[in-house]
């Protein structure tokens, strides 16, 4: 108790002594979920007494600029881009719907096509953006003079980093993960040996088999390959161009003093990481506030059965006819209430225990008393509100890093994963009873939800204590210094050739002084012969 009283007086001291400094963020929002996590930071980091700029695009499907109360908090930077909204947007919609609907049945070829494709379309339009942000004199140089602090960029927002580069402000990085950990890996420097550490989105545990340690290896060389091929041939060229001197997108990327990773050791494995490296999973998590009164009637309905909540993230919102029956009889058939996020027309086999929203207060729900289980895709910021609340899962992933992350939950013994495509009502369910009936799920769900709930501070107090700790001192200065080697020192290969040679002039000695023994023993060997002889 004297302890959690000490820790609570420090951070009340650490707060106020931090408030003191005002400083300047310019901040690079990314797009839909991930706007949400960098909303979190710069909301408390304006509360905190905190200026924030937002440089958007006014192209942006996320960040609603011409919000009266966005606005009266933050201060928006609008550039325009020679693209429209919905065309982002709706590249975006088509994405999502292969990878749920066509990806399963596509072969490698269509896949690989259809994804080429779409790498080619998104990095299309983040050049177009770099483009009139930085070629833009008039934007530019009100950021020169706006005199900022530092730079909090989330990567979906391309050349942020090279603004920042630009402008010559610290770099803070936000970030989930990238493909094959590229990013993490060539740019951060952090270490990632394929042996225990799968790439992502592998949905392998750190205790692989030889096969799967196979296809790590293979995927790590790969990912690294063709990311590095892409980079050279879109990205590289103009982040030289805009610097006036050769450089890479890595390169500027790999200056950021600080990368806050949205995850942590409760859900991950242990792994090697860097002091610069920050993880901050579940930042977004808070305390469950009241529930709106017709939907708070609603629950309080259930009885002792209770509520099972069910969503598929801010990009989701309906599904197609054939799969919303499957889900709608699979509900139907609880004891239990269910709340569901849906847009779509309601299913023909909706019951009246099921309740279709547009939109739901996750987390409140979440942290609800009555809450049973949640059915999800699998994204990062619903599970880590699940692991705060200790709510278990049901998990359908649909796209990305979410066959992952459910992958991980499982392993852990609190969610079950099902196949979108294929699920049936009765497997839906079967596996939503389990979860809620089968005590080993609520309780292993508890353990880690204490686990991730015990450390010195909030995800959020530790995230936005570093973004404050690199204005008011310039930058982290926690860069290894790794970013100064080239590839050949970086691996010691100029030390191993120098020892190479050594070991092979150590050899040509050797070989060199036997020779000659040898030759000393057989010229004295032949005068004895001669001698004998005679």
């Amino acid at each position: 108790m004297l302890g959690m009283k000490t820790c609570s007086v420090f951070l009340v001291l650490l707060c106020v002594s931090t408030s003191a400094f005002g400083g300047h963020v310019l901040v690079f929002p990314g797009e839909y979920s991930h706007w949400l996590n960098i909303r979190t930071i710069v909301d408390e980091l304006v509360r905190r007494n905190h200026s924030v700029t937002l440089l958007v695009a006014d192209a942006s499907p996320s960040v609603n600029y011409n919000n009266s109360l966005d606005a009266a908090k933050f201060n928006f930077l609008v550039y325009k881009v020679p693209f429209s909204r919905s065309e982002f947007h709706q590249l975006t919609e088509n994405l999502v719907h292969f990878s749920m609907y066509e990806y399963h049945a596509a072969s490698y070829l269509e896949r690989f096509r259809k994804m080429h494709a779409w790498t080619q379309a998104f990095l299309g339009y983040g050049l177009k953006q770099c483009e009139s942000m930085l070629r833009n004199k008039q934007l530019m140089a009100t950021l020169r003079d706006a005199a900022f602090h530092a730079v909090l960029l989330d990567p979906m927002a391309m050349c942020g980093d090279l603004v920042a580069d630009v402008l010559g402000l610290p770099l803070i990085i936000s970030l989930r993960f990238s493909f094959g950990a590229v990013l993490e890996r060539h740019c951060g420097h952090v270490p990632a040996p394929p042996s225990y550490v799968p790439p992502p989105p592998l949905p392998y545990s750190d205790r692989m088999s030889f096969t799967e340690r196979l296809v790590s290896v293979l995927t790590y060389a790969f990912t690294s390959a063709v990311t590095k091929l892409v980079w050279s041939w879109t990205l590289d060229g103009f982040y030289s161009e805009i610097k006036g001197s050769p450089s890479t997108m890595c390169e500027t990327l790999g200056r950021a003093d600080i990368w806050l990773m949205r995850n942590f050791w409760d859900m991950e494995t242990p792994r090697p990481t860097l002091p610069n490296f920050k993880h901050v999973g579940g930042l977004h998590c808070k305390p469950a506030a009241p529930l709106p009164e017709d939907l708070e009637a609603f629950v309080q309905s259930s009885g002792e059965a209770g509520v099972v909540v069910v969503t598929f993230g801010s990009m989701v919102t309906n599904l197609t006819s054939e799969r919303a029956e499957v889900f709608a009889a699979a509900f139907g058939r609880l004891p239990q209430k269910v709340v569901w996020r849906y847009r779509g027309e309601p299913p023909k086999a909706l019951s009246a225990n099921t309740k279709l929203l547009k939109w739901i207060p996750q987390n409140d729900l979440l942290g609800h008393p009555k809450t049973r289980a949640f059915v999800t895709h699998g994204g990062a910021n619903g599970l880590y509100e699940a692991l705060f609340h200790a709510v278990p899962l049901v998990g359908i992933p649909l796209f990305g890093d979410q066959p992952d992350n459910l992958a991980r939950l499982v392993r852990l013994g609190i969610a079950v994963s099902l196949d979108f495509n294929h699920l049936t009502s009765d497997q839906l369910t079967e596996a939503l009873d389990t979860v809620i009936t089968q005590g080993s799920y609520r309780a292993s769900m508890r353990r880690l939800s204490r686990i991730h709930r015990d450390q010195p501070a909030t995800p959020l107090d530790t995230a936005v204590y570093w973004v404050e700790f690199v204005m008011r001192h310039g930058g982290a200065h926690l860069r290894p210094a790794s970013h100064h080697l080239n590839w050949f020192q970086y691996h010691s290969m100029d030390v191993a050739g120098a020892l190479l040679l050594l070991l092979l002039a150590a050899a040509v000695l050797c070989r060199a002084g036997v020779r000659c023994l040898l030759r000393g023993c057989r010229r004295q060997r032949r005068p004895k012969r001669d001698k004998e002889k005679e």
